[in-house]
């Protein structure tokens, strides 16, 4: 525990020194591509104003300078399962990036998807000595949190405080300074699998990078993908991804759960592959240009030529409805989504007082998505757009870039986490106690 609280620490070190040089790179590794961004940090430009979202709160200026993405290899549902060709698509992806930055980037900073997350709320609460709240009397009640025993071989991915409350005031964002007698704190923790960052980290030191920092793909997908009212009064972020499904619910602008669903676009291709019997690329081609998840009459008469290379004319001159190929996807992505539901209704998503939930991620594009998805989940869906920043490529706009985009407002202007405050090693908790993921309804 206290060897990992050291790790982040460093790396946000590590941050905020590849800040001072100006210049850090960006990688998302996914199951279907790996996108990498290189930032320049110059303390001047700001986020556009659109879509009624101001400049995030201290928004460093930065501008994309450098962006590519490469073919995924060697990650299964979100995490690195073949460690070579993982290094060797990290390393493409950030070549072609820095050659299009025409700098040499040295700090990475990684967001992954997978990895069995766990969420946690925690609580915990001092006496303040002076009456005003310090810096340290932070680091004190962070410490007092009742950590729960969550297992060999998990790791903190983040531990953020969401609230801190001055005796009878609660929703305070940041009480420093102000007076009271007792002070306590609720904070999110998220676990995720230890190996998965291990081997993210060892791929990232193999292609000759340092990595200043890592992150939950869903957590940063909600950053982007949601606007800045949906993260203050509630929403949660599904995250299509190809090997995936990010699930995030925000609330005061901080992200209180994550989960992730072991299945996503590549399994759909998967089943049209395998009721086709064509190859996953001409499945995948297919997926793209015709599928849909809503038959209607026209359906019936549209068809699609499958096309292929096995030599059998027969076999090749084949076509296909488009209803029955509707008919393959819609039960896949059916069970991605009752998966989402089940995560929502265990982390008590009823119980905001709003309900949106907004749906990005390269699976997200398939026509007709939303509107399955308001019926199964029984909410106000809607698809949503990373948030434009300065510089990003026109092709790098799309909602397969959400986590990437969010990862760059992350690396600008990170929220507080545990290691930030100079918490006394030996007061590290280490009581148990148990999961109390509920904790919001209580709160809010």
């Amino acid at each position: 525990m206290i060897e990992l609280y050291e790790t982040q620490r460093a790396m946000r070190n590590m941050r905020k020194a590849a800040m001072q040089r100006g210049v850090v790179a960006v990688l998302d590794v996914g199951t279907s591509k790996i996108a990498c961004l290189v930032l320049r940090f110059d303390g001047t430009s700001r986020l556009v104003e659109s879509d009624g979202i101001g400049a995030m709160a201290g928004q460093a200026g930065f501008r994309v300078i450098g962006a590519a993405t490469t073919r995924s290899r060697g990650v299964r549902f979100g995490e690195v399962n073949a460690m070579a060709e993982t290094e060797r698509a990290i390393r493409t992806a950030l070549q072609a990036a820095q050659k299009m930055a025409g700098i040499r980037v040295d700090h990475v900073i990684a967001c992954f998807a997978g990895a069995s997350p766990r969420s946690y709320g925690l609580a915990g609460a001092v006496d303040l000595e002076g009456h005003n709240v310090s810096e340290q009397d932070i680091s004190r009640v962070l410490s007092a949190c009742d950590v729960p025993d969550y297992g060999e071989g998990r790791e903190v991915l983040h531990a953020q405080p969401v609230n801190f409350a001055l005796d009878h005031r609660s929703g305070l964002a940041d009480p420093r300074g102000q007076m009271g007698q007792t002070l306590s704190t609720d904070m999110h923790m998220l676990t995720v699998d230890g190996a998965a960052i291990q081997n993210i980290a060892h791929c990232v030191k193999r292609c000759d990078l340092e990595l200043a920092g890592i992150a939950s793909s869903a957590y940063v997908s909600g950053i982007s993908a949601l606007v800045e009212d949906e993260q203050e009064l509630g929403a949660a972020c599904i995250d299509l991804g190809g090997g995936t499904a990010g699930v995030s619910i925000f609330i005061k602008k901080h992200m209180i759960y994550a989960d992730s669903v072991r299945m996503g676009g590549d399994h759909v291709t998967g089943d049209i592959s395998m009721g086709l019997q064509v190859p996953q690329a001409t499945a995948e081609r297919i997926k793209t240009f015709y599928g849909g998840v809503v038959a209607t009459g026209m359906d019936d008469r549209e068809m699609i030529e499958i096309g292929g290379e096995t030599g059998d004319w027969e076999h090749d001159r084949r076509t296909v409805s488009r209803a029955e190929l509707i008919g393959i996807m819609r039960p896949r992505v059916e069970e991605i989504l009752e998966e989402v539901r089940a995560r929502l209704d265990a982390a008590g998503f009823d119980h905001l007082p709003s309900q949106q939930i907004v749906l990005t991620g390269g699976g997200s594009q398939i026509p007709g998505l939303d509107g399955l998805a308001s019926k199964i989940l029984g909410h106000q869906v809607r698809l949503g757009r990373p948030l434009r920043v300065h510089g990003l490529p026109q092709a790098a706009t799309g909602p397969g870039f959400s986590s990437a985009v969010g990862m760059c407002l992350f690396a600008a202007n990170p929220q507080d986490e545990w290691w930030d405050f100079e918490i006394p090693v030996d007061r590290y908790p280490a009581r148990s106690l148990k999961r109390a993921v509920k904790w919001f309804k209580d709160n809010w």
